[in-house]
């Protein structure tokens, strides 16, 4: 288990593409002006022993110096001891909506980023309780087991999209279902369920069956929808431009709606609450208070309880690539020359 200390100084490593960018400049510009004075003949019998690769050498030593020093900065750290920790919580699982739909832009940037900040910022909230994650479109896919690594649970988060799943449309009870095989603990009392959603559902017919179902299993199903009840189109893009607009077989722009219905009844029919995403504030506020009202079931966890700082290694590369820096010279070293890897002999 790795965990970084001070994370803002990843930032620092921008400077590398920008001293790249400067480095090509300079000899684009060196170059100009070397043939303002001489030829590339006459050049090269005025300075036989400058190598032509030494400088990219240098600045590639030098990238990896000032890259190691801001690693070193960001301290990451190993985990050395792991313990089991008794902790006290609720067993959460998301099944998010992947479906073309959640593409639309009514709700900014749109259905599906507004879902995954949604569930991310949910999570920010907790602080024992074990989640799980699930995506669906026409079918559902087991995106993220049961668990307590709440850093995991946000990169898997992260990389859902709308293209992860071959069948499209929107089968609720698929979700539901699979939902169902995540409560792995007989004796947990409060499972919960949170479907974030547009609503569409082309499976309605035996949703409410598998939210029956699932609450006989003692789950509770709240829903969070997202989007608007007027609808907007679905952009089809390319390289994030918007190349046109999703039309029926009839040549019609098609028009996705929030369908709170819906999401209303499978929320009262799984003894849950619906809950409208708009506002993103209000809505993991008013989450927090419902999960803060359950009992909550004691289990174990493992976690690890120490860390090891790890600054010093590269600390120690970074030192060693910019003193290396210092003494590598542009011009052709004895070995290089007898080598000629770069064809720098005169022919």
């Amino acid at each position: 288990m790795v965990q970084f200390d001070e994370k803002l100084y990843f930032y620092l490593l921008g400077i590398v593409p920008v001293l790249v960018l400067l480095f090509l400049l300079l000899q684009v510009w060196k170059k100009s002006k070397q043939h303002e004075f001489a030829n590339s003949k006459l050049l090269k019998r005025l300075a036989p022993n400058k190598s032509k690769f030494k400088s990219t050498l240098k600045l590639i030593v030098l990238l990896l110096g000032l890259a190691c020093l801001v690693v070193a900065l960001v301290n990451p750290k190993i985990g050395t001891k792991l313990e089991t920790v008794k902790r006290e919580g609720v067993d959460i699982v998301f099944a998010v909506d992947v479906s073309k739909s959640m593409l639309a832009e009514d709700i900014a940037p749109n259905r599906l980023e507004k879902s995954k900040r949604l569930v991310s910022e949910i999570i920010n909230q907790l602080a024992s309780d074990r989640i799980g994650i699930i995506a669906y479109a026409g079918q559902a896919y087991p995106q993220l087991p049961i668990t307590t690594d709440y850093g995991a649970a946000k990169m898997f988060l992260q990389s859902m999209n709308t293209n992860m799943l071959s069948s499209q449309g929107t089968a609720i009870n698929s979700a539901i279902e699979l939902a169902t095989t995540y409560y792995n603990d007989e004796e947990q009392t409060n499972r919960v369920l949170f479907i974030i959603s547009d609503g569409e559902d082309h499976s309605e017919g035996s949703t409410l069956n598998a939210v029956g179902e699932a609450t006989q299993n003692g789950i509770r199903i709240f829903t969070i929808g997202v989007g608007k009840p007027k609808g907007a189109p679905i952009p089809i893009k390319r390289k994030g431009v918007v190349e046109s607009l999703k039309k029926n077989a009839e040549g019609e722009v098609v028009i996705t709606k929030l369908n709170e219905p819906v999401l209303s009844a499978i929320a009262d029919e799984g003894n849950g609450v619906y809950i409208n995403g708009a506002n993103t504030e209000n809505a993991v506020e008013f989450i927090k208070e419902e999960l803060n009202k359950m009992d909550k079931k004691e289990f174990e966890a493992k976690q690890f309880a120490e860390y090891k700082d790890q600054f010093q290694w590269f600390l120690g590369m970074g030192l060693f690539f910019l003193f290396l820096d210092i003494f590598l010279l542009d011009r052709k070293t004895k070995w290089l020359k007898k080598l000629n890897l770069f064809n720098e002999h005169d022919e």
